[in-house]
């Protein structure tokens, strides 16, 4: 009889480590896949065909009506006009040289040529005239930067995007389309 009572506690937990495993193999990676679909639906990776069929509706640029009222893919934000490269100006700021911040370890500088895109010639006044104010709110900023903040070309287009915010700030009600790096070197 104990001979029996060892095997039937031996049948026991194998159930039980087989209810295990089945969880462990075939239920969690059921609810992974599950959980990663739902949430790659919820972003708009897959399913949603709405947006195809609208913009197959249009003409055979893939633009409708919107476009020639100007509200296409296109279109200049509201207040802007569109960007030309070939009729926009350029206004270079002088060369910039500042000291990084690096906690105390060893000097790092930052040396930066910049260049404005303007929307058009009469903007060049203006922005000549809140130059002092455009070159400390750079100058202000680029000297909290880290070089780690520098490295890569997502640490430039965050660069890029914030010298633009502040240059529009700056010069409002001048409107700067774009700073664009003639030189950078961090040493």
């Amino acid at each position: 009889m104990a001979d029996e009572a060892v095997g039937m506690d031996g049948e026991g937990e194998g159930k039980k480590k087989g209810g295990k495993k089945l969880i462990l193999f075939i239920l969690l990676p059921l609810l992974l896949i599950g959980g990663g679909g739902a949430a790659a639906f919820l972003t708009g990776m897959i399913g949603g065909g709405g947006e195809e069929a609208a913009h197959a509706e249009g003409d055979a640029a893939g633009h409708g009506a919107a476009a020639a009222a100007g509200g296409g893919h296109g279109a200049a934000p509201a207040g802007q006009q569109a960007r030309d490269p070939l009729t926009a100006v350029y206004y270079d700021l002088p060369e910039m040289l500042v000291n990084l911040n690096t906690g105390g370890k060893r000097v790092s500088f930052l040396k930066l040529k910049v260049s404005l895109e303007l929307q058009k010639q009469e903007d060049t006044p203006l922005v000549e005239k809140v130059l002092p104010r455009i070159i400390d709110s750079f100058q202000v900023y680029l000297r909290e930067m880290r070089v780690e903040d520098l490295s890569g070309s997502a640490g430039i287009y965050r660069l890029r995007e914030e010298l633009l915010d502040r240059v529009n700030v700056a010069a409002r009600p001048v409107v700067v389309n774009d700073v664009l790096f003639r030189e950078m070197l961090v040493q």
